[in-house]
This record gives C-alpha cells, sequence and structure tokens, in this order.
C-alpha cells in the first residue's frame, strides 16, 4: 500500500479545509506559515525518505504543508527544521501553535507495523543564522505532541496543540519536528509571543510589556500616576503569561480638589469640594455654608456657624447651643452638706449631638464669694458632664452657695459667647454631723491612741465629741444580763491618746458628735481595739533563735523534697528510653500482609486478575497527552464508572506492534500496585486488558512528577514545608517496607505530587527507561541501575533491600532541600562511584536545617546494618515538625562544593568571556538581558556586585538570588566575604 501517497492526498484536503480559519488575535506573530504564502525553504533531514513538502494552489497563492508517513520501516529518526526565526529582545517565552493530522495506527491492515502517534518538538538558539548546517546535537527537546483526535479511513481529524517555548536568550532560534514512526501532515505552523497593551488602570500608566518574561507567569510592571493623581507606593501590575493584566498594586487617587472622571482627574465644579487624597467623588458643599470655587478643598462657613477642629471638612457647619433650662437646687432627704442640681437640655443644641455641661461652684460670706475649691466633691464630675443631674458634697453650713451650669458643643470654643445658667442657694444645719470611722493610730502595753472622721467639715469651735470605752468581758455574750460600766470622755478634737491601760487586752469604742448647743449625734458603731503584750527583755532573743531554727527546718524539707522528686522522674525517663535516639526498639508490629511478586505466578494474568479490577475502555474518556512512556502515551483523562464519582485519573497505553513479554511488563506494575493502600503511595483505579489496547489507570497527580516541580519553585517553600513533603514520602516508603517490599528506584522523578502539595510514591515497574540520557544509568549484568541513587552493596553486588532503599532516600532529602539539583552535578557515573567508595558524601544544601542534613548522613551510613529504618526516620521527622525551632539551626554550607560552582573559569578550564557564557555554567541564562540592561556587560563588573545589586536588577526568586550571589563568591575565591551575600 503507497502510505505516502494516502497521506499527500490527506494533508491537502484537509488543509484546503481549514485555511479559512481566521488566525487574528492580540499576540505579536513571528512565524506563520499560512501567511508566508511562499516557498518556506525548511530543511529535512534525512535528504530522502524523509519529511516531504506539498503545495496547493487557493485563491491564486501557493500553499505549503509538510507530511511524512513511514510506517512499514523501523528506527524512524526524521527531522524537519524552520528557518531562523528572529526574537524580540524581551521575549523570553514563545507560543508555537501547530495544526496537523495524524493518521491512527490500527487503520493499516499490517499487524509488523511499528507505527506511532505522536512527533517530537526541538527547538535550538543562535546569535545569527547558520543556514543549513544542521546537528541533532544542538537541539533540546520541547514536548512530545499527541493528537486528541486520531483520524481513520473516512475521516480527516485536524488538532491543534500549543506549546510553550521559553528561557530564550539568544538573538533568535530554530524549531524542529522530529517523525519516529507516525503517520503525520503538518500543515499550519505559528509561533507567536504575547503582550500585554498599554492601558490606564486605576489611575495609573502602564506601557506596552512582553509576557512571560524572566521565566516568570507573571511579570511585574510600573506605571505612573496620571496628571492630579498621586499613590504612596508606585503603582504595579503584573502582566501575565496569556497577555492579560491583573493585580494592580499601589492604587492612585486624585488629588484633593480632583475626582475620578474617565481615567483622568478634573477638577471639582464650583459648589462642590474634595478635601483629602482619595477616590471619592466631590461632594456637594453641606449646610450652613458658602458655596466654593472650582477645585476647592473645602467650603467655608457662614458667619455664626462653625466646625469643631476634629469635624472632617466634609460636615455642616453648626451654631452654638443656648442656655441650660429649668436648674433646680434640692436637699430634701440629701445627707448632711449634700444637694443635687438638675436642669433641663437648651432648647437650641446648634445642631450638634456632642453637648457636654459643667458646673462652677462659688461659695459667699459676707457678700464676699470664691470658688468652693477642691475640697468640695461631685458625682460623677463638674466638668464634660453628658446626663443633666450632678451631686456636689462637703458643703458647709450656714454658707451662700452660687451655681453656674454651662452648656458646650464642639464648636464653644470656636466663640467667646457662653451658655449659661445660674442658681444661689444656702445650707443650714442644726443638728451635729454623724462619726463615719474609728482609726487606730498607734498601740502599746498600757496606752491606745485613736481618731475618728465625720460626714462632713465641721468648725473645731463649734464641734465637740463624746467618747466611751470599756474593757471586754470574757464572757461577752451575757453582757446583756449584766451592768456594763463605760468610761466617758468629752473632747474638743477629733482623735485622743488613752493610758493607763491594761496590757493584752481588748477595749471596745464608740463616739459621737456634740452640735454647738450640746445636741448629741447619733453614736457610732462599737470598735475593738487591744492593746500590746508585755515582752521581757531575754524572750526577744528566744524568739528570734526560734525563728531561725523553723525556718532552717523548712528549708532542708524543701531540699530533700525536690531531691525525691528529680530522683523520679529520672527514673521515669530510664524506663521510658531515649527520646532522641534514630532506632526504636525491636519490639515491631508484622505488617497485616505481604507482597506477592506476580512473577511468581505462572500466568501473569492471574496476577492482574487477583490485584486489579478490570474497567470497560468506555467508562474512560482522554483528554491530554501528558508525557511520554517505554510502551506508549501517558494521557490525563477522566474515569466515569457505574457506581463510582467522576474522578480525574492518568492513562498509561500500550502501543500496537508489542510483544507477549511487553505486555506482561506493562501490566505487572499493575499487579503491584493493586497490592498497595496507602495514602503516600500512588493509587491503582484499574486496567484495561480484556481489549486491543491495554491501559493502566492510576489517580491523577496535578503537579508532576517532584524533581521539575521543585525547580519550578526554587526558593519559595521555606524547610518546614520541605520537611513535611519529605515525612510524606517516607511514611510511604515505611508503608512498603512493612510490606517487605523494596523499590529499587527511589528518586525524585519517582515521586508525584497532587494539588495539596502530598507526595506519593510511583513507578514500581519491573523494566522501564531510567532515565533520558544514557549517563543515568550504569549496566550490569542484571539490568539497568540508577548509580546516583543506589546505595554501595546495591551497585556492588546487586542486593537490594529496604536498607538500600533508605540509602536512596537519603538522596531524595538532599533534592528536596536542593530544589531539584541533579545529584553530584556533572560528575559521571564512574566518578560518582569512585567518590562514594572513598567516603566522599554529598554536603549539605543551600539552607539545609542542620537535623536535616543529620539524617541524610545516616542514610548514607557504608554499614547498610546502622541505617535508620522507615519507621525511625518518619518518627524523627514528626520531630521536627512538631518543634519548628529544631529546624532553625543552618547546617555549613561550602558554596563551591554544594552547588558545584565554577571557581575562576568555564569547563575547559579557561576564564569566562562574557557574562551570558557565565550565567550559562549556573543555568542562570534567563537573567542574561537582566545584567545587559542593568549596563553590567563584564565580568570585572559581576565581581564588584553585592546582593543588593542583584536584587536591583530584577532577580527576585530567593533561590535564583542565592545562586548568582555565591558563584559570584566563588569568582571571587574569598570565603571570608560569605556574610556579603547572606541573603
Amino acid at each position: 500500500m503507497d502510505y505516502r501517497r494516502i497521506q499527500r492526498v490527506l494533508c491537502v484536503s484537509v488543509f484546503i479545509s481549514c485555511i479559512c480559519v481566521s488566525l487574528q488575535s492580540k499576540e505579536e506573530v513571528l512565524l506563520d506559515m499560512v501567511a508566508s504564502g511562499g516557498e518556506l525553504g525548511w530543511l529535512t533531514w534525512p535528504d530522502e525518505q524523509g519529511w516531504e513538502i506539498a503545495q496547493q494552489a487557493v485563491n491564486g497563492s501557493l500553499l505549503y504543508n509538510y507530511f511524512i508517513c513511514n510506517v512499514e520501516a523501523r528506527e524512524q529518526d526524521n527531522w524537519l527544521r524552520t528557518t531562523f526565526i528572529q526574537r524580540h529582545p524581551k521575549a523570553t517565552r514563545v507560543f508555537v501553535e501547530i495544526r496537523f493530522v495524524v493518521r491512527d495506527c490500527n487503520s493499516f491492515n499490517a499487524d509488523s507495523l511499528t507505527c506511532k502517534e505522536t512527533f517530537n518538538l526541538y527547538t535550538s538558539e543562535a546569535d545569527a543564522d547558520i543556514g543549513t548546517n544542521f546537528r541533532k546535537g544542538q537541539f533540546r527537546k520541547v514536548a512530545t505532541i499527541a493528537p486528541d483526535e486520531i483520524s481513520g479511513r473516512g475521516d480527516m481529524q485536524v488538532n491543534v496543540e500549543t506549546r510553550v517555548v521559553d528561557n530564550l536568550s539568544r538573538k533568535g532560534f530554530y524549531l524542529a519536528f522530529q517523525d519516529i514512526g507516525a503517520c503525520v501532515a503538518i500543515y499550519s505552523v505559528r509561533v507567536y509571543y504575547k503582550t500585554c497593551p498599554a492601558t490606564v488602570k486605576s489611575l495609573a500608566v502602564f506601557p506596552e510589556t512582553v509576557a512571560g518574561g524572566d521565566n516568570q507567569a507573571l511579570q511585574e510592571v510600573a506605571g505612573a500616576c496620571v496628571e492630579n493623581a498621586m499613590s504612596e507606593d508606585q503603582p504595579r501590575i503584573y502582566c501575565t503569561a496569556d497577555g492579560e493584566w491583573v493585580v494592580p498594586v499601589g492604587q492612585c487617587q486624585c488629588r484633593p480638589g480632583y475626582e475620578a472622571m474617565n481615567d483622568s482627574c478634573q477638577e471639582c465644579k464650583s459648589g462642590f469640594f474634595k478635601a483629602s487624597l482619595s477616590s471619592e467623588k466631590c461632594k456637594q458643599c453641606p449646610k450652613n455654608t458658602q458655596p466654593s470655587s472650582q477645585g476647592a478643598l473645602s467650603c467655608p462657613c457662614l458667619q455664626g456657624f462653625y466646625r469643631a477642629p476634629d469635624d472632617p471638612l466634609t460636615t455642616a457647619c453648626s451654631g452654638l447651643p443656648s442656655a441650660p433650662q429649668k436648674l433646680v437646687a434640692t436637699t430634701a432627704q440629701m445627707a448632711v452638706g449634700k444637694l443635687q442640681l438638675s436642669w433641663a437640655p437648651p432648647a437650641d443644641t446648634g445642631g450638634r449631638t456632642d453637648i457636654t455641661y459643667s458646673v462652677v461652684c462659688e461659695r459667699c460670706e459676707d457678700d464676699v464669694c470664691q470658688p468652693c475649691g477642691e475640697k468640695v466633691r461631685y458625682e460623677p464630675n463638674n466638668t464634660g458632664l453628658k446626663e443633666t443631674t450632678v451631686t456636689i458634697s462637703e458643703l458647709e453650713p450656714h454658707l451662700n452657695y452660687t451655681f453656674t451650669v454651662e452648656a458646650r458643643s464642639g464648636v464653644s470654643q470656636s466663640s467667646s459667647q457662653r451658655a449659661t445658667s445660674t442658681i444661689h442657694t444656702a445650707l443650714h444645719y442644726t443638728d451635729p454631723p454623724k462619726v463615719t470611722a474609728m482609726h487606730l493610730v498607734k498601740s502599746s502595753p498600757t496606752s491606745l491612741s485613736l481618731s475618728w472622721s465625720v460626714s462632713r467639715r465641721a468648725n473645731p469651735s463649734a464641734t465637740r465629741y463624746e467618747l466611751m470605752y470599756r474593757k471586754k468581758e470574757k464572757n461577752e455574750e451575757k453582757i446583756n444580763t449584766q451592768v456594763t460600766t463605760y468610761t466617758v470622755l468629752v473632747l474638743e478634737k477629733d482623735s485622743v491618746q488613752i493610758i493607763d491601760l491594761a496590757p493584752s487586752t481588748a477595749y471596745l469604742f464608740k463616739v459621737q458628735a456634740l452640735g454647738p448647743e450640746g445636741n448629741p449625734g447619733s453614736y457610732s458603731m462599737e470598735q475593738e481595739f487591744s492593746t500590746q503584750p508585755e515582752v521581757p527583755p531575754s524572750q526577744g532573743n528566744t524568739a528570734v533563735i526560734l525563728g531561725a531554727a523553723v525556718g532552717g527546718g523548712v528549708m532542708l524539707f524543701i531540699v530533700v523534697v525536690v531531691l525525691l522528686l528529680h530522683k523520679r522522674r529520672k527514673n521515669s525517663h530510664t524506663r521510658q528510653g531515649p527520646e532522641d535516639a534514630y532506632f526504636s526498639s525491636p519490639e515491631q508490629l508484622k505488617p497485616l500482609k505481604t507482597y506477592v511478586d506476580p512473577h511468581t505466578y505462572e500466568d501473569p494474568n492471574t496476577a492482574v486478575m487477583k490485584f486489579a479490577s478490570e474497567i470497560h475502555p468506555s467508562h474512560i474518556t482522554k483528554q491530554k497527552v501528558i508525557g511520554a512512556g517505554e510502551f506508549g502515551e501517558v494521557y490525563r483523562g477522566i474515569l466515569k464508572a457505574p457506581g463510582r464519582k467522576e474522578a480525574a485519573v492518568a492513562i498509561k497505553t500500550l502501543k500496537p506492534g508489542y510483544t507477549e513479554k511487553q505486555r506482561q511488563d506493562f501490566l505487572s506494575e499493575a499487579s503491584i500496585m493493586g497490592q498497595f493502600s496507602h495514602q503516600n503511595i500512588i493509587r491503582l483505579e484499574g486496567v484495561v486488558t480484556k481489549f486491543k489496547h491495554a491501559m493502566i489507570i492510576t489517580e491523577f497527580m496535578e503537579n508532576g512528577a517532584l524533581d521539575k516541580y521543585l525547580r519550578d519553585h526554587d526558593g519559595e517553600m521555606p524547610s518546614f514545608q520541605l520537611v513535611g513533603m519529605l515525612r510524606g514520602i517516607a511514611a510511604g516508603m515505611k508503608y512498603l517496607s512493612d510490606m517487605s517490599y523494596v523499590h529499587r528506584d527511589l528518586a525524585a522523578r519517582n515521586i508525584l505530587v497532587n494539588c495539596n502539595m502530598e507526595c506519593k510514591v510511583s513507578d514500581f515497574g519491573l523494566s522501564r527507561v531510567l532515565e533520558d540520557d544514557p549517563e543515568g544509568t550504569y549496566t550490569t549484568s542484571g539490568g539497568k541501575i540508577p548509580i546516583r541513587w543506589t546505595a554501595p552493596e546495591a551497585i556492588a553486588y546487586r542486593k537490594f533491600t529496604s536498607a538500600s532503599d533508605v540509602w536512596s532516600f537519603g538522596i531524595v532529602m538532599w533534592e528536596v532541600m536542593a530544589f531539584g539539583e541533579r545529584p553530584y552535578w556533572d560528575m559521571s557515573n564512574h566518578e560518582v562511584m569512585k567518590a562514594i567508595n572513598e567516603a566522599f558524601r554529598l554536603p549539605a544544601p543551600m539552607d539545609c536545617p542542620s537535623a536535616v542534613y543529620q539524617l541524610m548522613l545516616q542514610c548514607w551510613l557504608q554499614d547498610r546494618s546502622k541505617r535508620p529504618r522507615f519507621q525511625d526516620i518518619v518518627s524523627l521527622l514528626d520531630k521536627l515538625l512538631k518543634s519548628p525551632d529544631s529546624l532553625k539551626a543552618i547546617a555549613d554550607f561550602d558554596p563551591r562544593v554544594s552547588i558545584r560552582l565554577p571557581s575562576t573559569s568555564g569547563s575547559d578550564g579557561s576564564p569566562f568571556r562574557t557574562v551570558s557564557e557565565w550565567l550559562e555554567s549556573i543555568k542562570m541564562s534567563q537573567y542574561s538581558e537582566n545584567f545587559s540592561m542593568a549596563g553590567i556587560v563584564s565580568m570585572e563588573q559581576v565581581l564588584q556586585m553585592k546582593s543588593e545589586d542583584i536584587r536591583n536588577i530584577g532577580v527576585r526568586l530567593p533561590g535564583h538570588l542565592k545562586r548568582i550571589a555565591y558563584s559570584i563568591l566563588g569568582l571571587k575565591d574569598q570565603t571570608s566575604t560569605l556574610s556579603v551575600f547572606a541573603v
């Protein structure tokens, strides 16, 4: 069958039917295969039996497309390269939109076909057009392109796929399409970059900006406020990778006297005002104000109206309050020396609600008035009153008083006018004051000194006191039936000293005041006071000695109790065991079940049926290719099984042309996964084995492989979060160890991360491609081993155990703390094995907590019997997470060793010639333009930079900032300057 002729017809017919599709957009186009309208001049390799070009005349124009269909031949490697594409200086990320058709491999009637349904997209950068010079090694892979819809014999399904090519730094680039055995036609390739257009948002002007700069999804752009607008902080906004403005920060606001209208600030109209820098509109002048002029900040008050100092300029002006009404003084039923003033609020409050009152008291004798002074008491107060009553006490008898009450508001201080009401009253007393309390001033064995107070200030010349006292009897409760004898003293003052009393004796006292005419008042309550006992001279020394002896005994008792408690607590800790041991006690709970190797079954299909659920293909919907494995493509899809909730899944496929052994190896991974059930182990949903295309269905992990996720978020996660991720991985490996399963290939690339940042162990295949490049594995007679992650005994003797998995977990810990850095950097596998055998161990990553690095070193002990077990690792990580302060101590860090930075030269030993060459050597080439725009074009200038300088040129990510800073430190070769670059 002539597959090439079939494909040519397929390509041309589909191409003609689709050229009318509109390609207009806001993107800036760098290459448009359709719009070029002429000979494309793309390079094919090899020249024969590779990609072919077809053309068709449509509306007087020749339209071109490329196709290939070598499905009968094996080991296909056909390349199609575009012409040189000039890059915009700021466009570090471009989009490649491909329209293509792929023929269904099942539509060919040949069992021996090695047909594929995908092809690969590559890119290569250059500073100038290299013409027809083509070398595959110059290209890096961008993506595997797979169709959402494949074409059969009678239908033509057009696919549109868009991929991102980022980290571009040179003047231009090429795109290349690699065919590995598919029947495919490419009829449209469009290359473009996106921009966020110039705009005005929130009164800030932002310039047109190329989207996706600095390899960031969001690019921060600074703006400037429009005329007559201001902002405390410079307005900023973010340009997304899709060319949209989002998240404006630092909103501009119109100045006082201006309001926002149509993205500009306009003056307030006459009769309106705006007092502050704000987003508000101009407001109409309030009540009791004069009309304002254009652009006014406020409206002045009319004559006789005022604003309080703390009133906003937006409020109306107020008048003064009138005087209080109905002022009354009341003494009826009040205590001696006390009266109450009350009044009604002013008839006119001036339009305000903050009315307060103040009371002024004057006393008059012989027509001479003076302030009452501080001895007069006011309840609750005499100023700032909000209520219309006040109680006044401590007033003198036989005096005339004048009370003035003033009403005030917030604007009263703006005028000298006062709103007051005044009342005159007098207090006349005939009864003596009441004694309120008695006090013991001093006591001795034979005397007592007493004093007392009265309810109001009395005139000493007019008030006398009668004091009565007696000795308290032993049977005081029977005193009422006996004759009681008091001693009575009449005194001229409110204190007395009574002598000739008996020592150690209680006496009872009561006192009353006598009026001017000798009329008595009421007695105070009877109070008890006692004289001091007599103390012989020798007795005082005995008391001191006895007190010292008692105190010493108490201290001795306390010391003994503390020692006993300390000993008891120490014995308790001894019974519990050390809290910080790496290894737990030997008594372990045995796992509930043990892993069964599916290869022990005579028929491998029996193992699949036993451990995995069969799913009908109609319940599975493929959505998008997310990867390509050894056996076929991996899709993202939806599982809609009866009786189960719809769920996102990953679908591993087995393509046509497989052998029976390949099918068994493919399904053996499902037989392994089906035996596991743990939140940190990838979950198997089921398999498809009873239909032509075998599939393995697992849960979908949104954030993909851990190593790539860490590299994409370099420096963005704190140590506490990284340790939490490690704890999840360790918990999954503990479960596998308890099941007696040895993983053999534990690495960050085989850990998947979901949307909740939860890590799950995956990749249980017994036959798999361990890495993309041959350097990743070391081939022995027993198969391939991932050298950088494998324990020494496993490399030497193929002795894989849970202890060798612990070694691999230590490498995973290093990968996580180093944000996806390649273990042992660019060392070859032979160099790695030699270094490990010579006791070399990976150094601590940057900012790695000391406790975490010590655990890594425990995992890398040469003697596997001394390595911690996974249950010990989980326990230790739990303790670190429960005590975040334990993560603050940072392990020693040497930038030349720990991040493998060249000290003074490039890989060939010669000094770096350009800044770009240096940045490329530390994998920071995306910042080449930042250095160039900042005027840093020589290595001499680089050596003068400090941390602040690096941040100022636009390096924001902490991990990138540190990598560049430590590289400069390495270039200087002065470890003493490490503190200069502390970040």
